[in-house]
């Protein structure tokens, strides 16, 4: 039984080529907790989304017709689907990227969910203000 001491030259070659870079572990702690940060978000939207489509459950409907808000709540439900989706797979091409010490940050990512926000917030003022606080108005949205 021998044991041995001092690394040989076996031993280096063995390790993984992505393993010889320090800030290695930081990278992929960073890169969840980005992740965690985008299914936050996502999730928000989704319950976002449901409060808006259930609003009318928590008053008495004045008007038969569903009107324009479940649009609005299932944009809201489907961007939120969409922001988990895109961030499991960004997630898993950052993690790849690191491990192949080849990680370059992108610019899309932040441009699309930020034009998505901004498109859902419009919506989300467009609808509020044009949605009458009267309810014997006719002006009720359909």
């Amino acid at each position: 039984m021998q044991l041995k001491l001092k690394s040989t030259e076996e031993d280096k070659d063995k390790k993984k080529p992505g393993r010889l870079n320090p800030s290695r572990i930081r990278d992929h702690l960073a890169n969840e907790r980005t992740y965690l940060a985008w299914m936050r978000t996502g999730i928000a939207l989704l319950g976002f989304g449901v409060v808006i489509v259930r609003l009318r459950a928590f008053q008495v409907p004045l008007i038969p017709r569903p009107g324009n808000g479940w649009k609005l709540g299932l944009v809201f439900s489907l961007v939120g689907l969409i922001t988990v989706w895109l961030s499991t797979a960004h997630y898993f091409a950052v993690r790849r990227d690191i491990e192949e010490d080849t990680y370059e940050p992108t610019d899309r990512w932040v441009l699309l969910f930020s034009l998505a926000v901004m498109i859902l917030g419009a919506g989300v003022i467009y609808f509020v203000f044009t949605t009458s606080l009267d309810p014997s108005s006719p002006l009720m949205p359909e």
